[in-house]
């Protein structure tokens, strides 16, 4: 499991200037810009946020295990798997969004919290509910008309406060200036209900969505059902004082109550998960734990007493975490003794002994996981970072290769943009290593230092070379504005 901290992209970049006269208006869109997450809960406006730093976690026995949890689901929507991309993000609240356009957005936290499969499927059939009904793209638009009648407004309110400061004495706002700057702002305040008031009926689309999903699909809607309860729980005594009419989503009770009837209905209600996949949903959470559990959390959750295969799993991860890496190579030794042919416990024991500095003993083990679970790209970043970190030039050139086959899969993978770099330069190749740098500053949005980089990469090929094109695309970006 490796985690970046990423700015999550946002929607609107725009800084407010006090010299428009339209700043009110820009600033209103910045807020309402919030509005194009759909999440299960609530907004994730607060991690869309322009500058806003959260941690993006890679985990190859993860995200396979949701991609199977979604192969049923995109299926009975009508959803390219192939188009659409999972990404889990490094916090423990349960929430899950839609940005992006075909992007799910899965905090950590509601794979902590969800005990069963079903729960989370459910959450993510709900998620597929906004990305096959356009949801991003409907409100996009919306959000353009609504700044039309916004900036519409704001006009009429600005001249109803010119022609009174030009009646008024002196040519001075007197006693009615709270009545004209409600004049500017309440404009600005029937847009945002009106706004509210579409994505609420959006959510309750998403979650109909769901329930023909899961049933579509042989699945129960149970678990949809006990996650809104558990937010219902949540909001029992935070709700009471809400206007209904400010919330971005229904309130949970509202939610349970248009779709109970619906999910008891289909066939496949008393439906349950499959002991396999529930004890791999058991692994998933044992290793989420292992990593961002706190010493004292894991013991209370897997204590020695727990011999399960999950507790020790989390053991050996968070021994391994603390460094204590006598005691957790023993312990993987075990997991492996009875699952030889698991990748994922050769991939732990492979990062162990890397992050031990060590490099050069983890290729063994990072060599059996890829050949285990070929198709994994965040163990194939793991071996070509453990290649590059033993310094040997014959297995910089083997970095590279796999790099450069990640890099053609996932040409967002940063971690591979930066360990080709490094590779190419052991290599001895600096206009490749620059190039490669360059790839990953701009995945990260740095894109004044990737034309640094760009520059220095492309004075080295000769024109009109694969490595010059590349470099020169770099070069001639520039990122789209929201003025």
């Amino acid at each position: 499991m490796k985690l970046r901290t990423t700015p999550m992209h946002h929607v609107f970049a725009a800084s407010p200037s006090s010299a428009s006269p339209f700043a009110p208006v820009r600033a209103t869109r910045r807020m309402l810009g919030a509005l194009l997450a759909c999440a299960l809960l609530a907004p994730a406006a607060a991690q869309a946020q322009e500058g806003t730093k959260t941690a993006i976690i890679r985990d190859a026995e993860i995200e396979q295990l949701l991609r199977e949890y979604t192969a049923p689901i995109f299926k009975a929507a009508g959803i390219n798997a192939n188009a659409a991309k999972i990404i889990l993000v490094g916090d423990r609240s349960f929430n899950a969004f839609v940005a992006n356009g075909q992007k799910i957005f899965v905090n950590v936290g509601a794979l902590l919290d969800a005990k069963t499969p079903n729960e989370i499927i459910g959450v993510l059939a709900h998620e597929s509910g906004h990305i096959a009904g356009g949801h991003l793209s409907r409100l996009r638009q919306e959000l353009a008309n609504a700044q039309i009648l916004a900036v519409a407004g704001m006009l009429v309110g600005a001249g109803a406060m010119a022609t009174a400061v030009r009646s008024g004495p002196y040519g001075r706002v007197g006693s009615d200036s709270a009545g004209m700057m409600g004049a500017l702002l309440g404009p600005q305040e029937l847009v945002r209900r009106s706004l509210l008031n579409y994505q609420r009926g959006e959510e309750q689309a998403a979650d109909r969505a769901a329930v023909t999903y899961l049933a579509a699909s042989g699945q129960s809607g149970k678990g949809l059902l006990t996650t809104l309860e558990r937010f219902q729980n949540d909001a029992l005594f935070k709700t009471s004082s809400l206007d209904p009419y400010l919330l971005s989503h229904p309130l949970p009770a509202e939610r349970i109550s248009n779709l109970e009837s619906a999910a008891k209905a289909s066939p496949a209600f008393n439906a349950k998960d499959s002991p396999a996949l529930q004890a791999r949903h058991d692994m998933m959470r044992a290793k989420l734990f292992g990593f961002m559990g706190n010493t004292g959390e894991a013991a209370r959750r897997y204590p020695l007493s727990d011999n399960s295969l999950p507790a020790r799993y989390a053991r050996a991860i968070t021994a391994y975490r603390l460094g204590r890496l006598d005691e957790a190579l023993p312990q993987i030794d075990s997991l492996l003794a009875m699952q030889p042919n698991n990748a994922y416990f050769h991939e732990i024991k492979g990062q162990a002994l890397l992050e031990a500095g060590r490099a050069g003993q983890s290729l063994g083990p990072l060599r059996r996981a890829v050949a285990l679970a070929p198709s994994a790209l965040p163990i194939r970043v793991m071996l070509g970072h453990a290649l590059v970190g033993t310094g040997n030039p014959r297995d910089a050139e083997e970095a590279s290769h796999i790099l450069t086959q990640v890099t053609q899969r996932e040409d967002e993978n940063i971690e591979a943009w930066q360990y080709l770099a490094m590779a190419e330069e052991r290599r001895g190749h600096p206009a490749q290593a620059q190039l490669a740098a360059a790839q990953a500053l701009f995945v990260q949005g740095k894109f004044v230092e990737a034309r640094t980089q760009a520059d220095r990469a492309q004075k080295q090929f000769a024109t009109g070379t694969p490595g010059w094109l590349k470099a020169d695309d770099i070069l001639n970006y520039r990122p789209p504005r929201f003025d």
